[in-house]
This record gives structure tokens, C-alpha cells and sequence, in this order.
């Protein structure tokens, strides 16, 4: 669907400008965007890799073993039937960690490695578990208390104050999680039910 929006506004933008009698705005549009789309990509790599690396420091440092130990009963309560010493609860932690930190793109390989360790321990391997379930829901709300990728782009793009989003960011992501939790919970309770009739 979202090919078929994106073919009709371009069609619309080319169709629009001939009959302005302006084509090569579209050629000068499409080549500068490029141009741009390149540039920011760069300078997007640097804090990616900055972010991963910490990550990555963190793990083989122990820093994600401890705050697994402190969060802990909130991923318990989050995950019941993912049991507490499975690689999985670290591979979680590092996800929700990740997002808070507001890394965007960098969460998806730390994602793809919590998805299999929650599958290995998955019962029905053609369905997602809940645990899968309730991981891709708080991925999707994404939880931030620091939007670096989206400070970087605004740095990048030239913004005068790029750490002003933080607040709105933070109230938002932290309604978008509670309605994700409540509804998750909602939704086993439902299924529950279901089941056992």
C-alpha cells in the first residue's frame, strides 16, 4: 500500500510539473534530494556506530548483566514465561536499552537477536509467543529518554536548538508505552479466556 502512495505522488509531482511546463524542477529535485539522502547517511553512521559500540562495550563489560539484575522484576513481569537466567532477558534488556537510548535503526539487529533467543524457547514454532508479541509492542512504542537519532538529524539538518524535542519526546513515548503495556495485557487476558472456554 504504502508503494502504491508513494507511486501516486510521484506521478502526481511529475504529471504536475509538465503541465506547469517546469520538468526539470523534478530532475533538479530528485538529483539534490539524493545528494542530501547521501550526506545525512554519513554523518548518521557516525553516532550509530558510536551507540553500538557502547553497546557493545556494555555487554562485555557486564554493564547489561547488572541492569538485567535491577530491571529485572519489571522484565519478569513483562516477559512471565521467559525464564529469568535465559540469554534471552539480556537480549531484551539490550533492546529496551536501545530504545530508550532512542538509537532507531541500531535497535533492529539487537531486535533479530532477542527474536531468536525468544524463539528458541518458543513451544509452537509457526506461531509468535506472547513474549514476542509483548517485545515487538514495546519496540513499536519505543520507550525514549534520549532521541539521539533524532537529535543527530536535527543537528545535521542545521537546528539551531536539536535537544529540544527530549520533553515532548519522553511524554509521548511514555504514553505510547503505557497503552502498549495496558493493551497487552488486555489482549493475554482476552486469549485467556478464549481458551480456557
Amino acid at each position: 500500500m504504502i508503494n502504491l502512495i508513494w507511486l501516486f505522488l510521484m506521478v502526481t509531482g511529475i504529471l504536475y510539473a509538465g503541465w506547469q511546463g517546469r520538468i526539470e524542477v523534478v530532475t533538479q529535485g530528485a538529483i539534490s534530494a539524493a545528494e542530501g539522502a547521501v550526506g545525512l547517511s554519513f554523518k548518521l553512521i557516525g553516532v550509530m556506530c558510536l551507540w553500538l559500540g557502547i553497546m557493545k562495550i556494555a555487554e562485555l563489560a557486564g554493564i547489561i548483566r547488572f541492569f538485567s539484575r535491577i530491571l529485572s522484576p519489571l522484565i519478569c513481569f513483562l516477559f512471565p514465561s521467559v525464564p529469568k537466567n535465559h540469554p534471552a532477558m539480556g537480549a531484551i534488556i539490550m533492546v529496551l536499552s536501545a530504545n530508550m537510548l532512542g538509537l532507531g535503526n541500531a535497535v533492529t539487529p539487537l531486535g533479530i537477536k532477542a527474536m531468536q533467543e525468544l524463539q528458541s524457547i518458543n513451544k509452537e514454532k509457526e506461531k509468535a509467543s506472547d513474549a514476542m508479541c509483548t517485545l515487538l509492542a514495546l519496540c513499536t512504542a519505543g520507550f525514549t529518554l534520549v532521541p539521539a537519532t533524532i537529535i543527530a538529524i536535527r543537528s545535521a539538518a542545521g537546528s539551531i536548538n536539536p535537544t529540544e524535542i527530549v520533553g515532548a519526546t519522553l511524554i509521548v513515548s511514555l504514553g505510547a508505552t503505557m497503552s502498549v503495556i495496558i493493551a497487552d495485557r488486555l489482549c493475554r487476558m482476552y486469549y485467556q479466556i478464549r481458551v480456557r472456554r
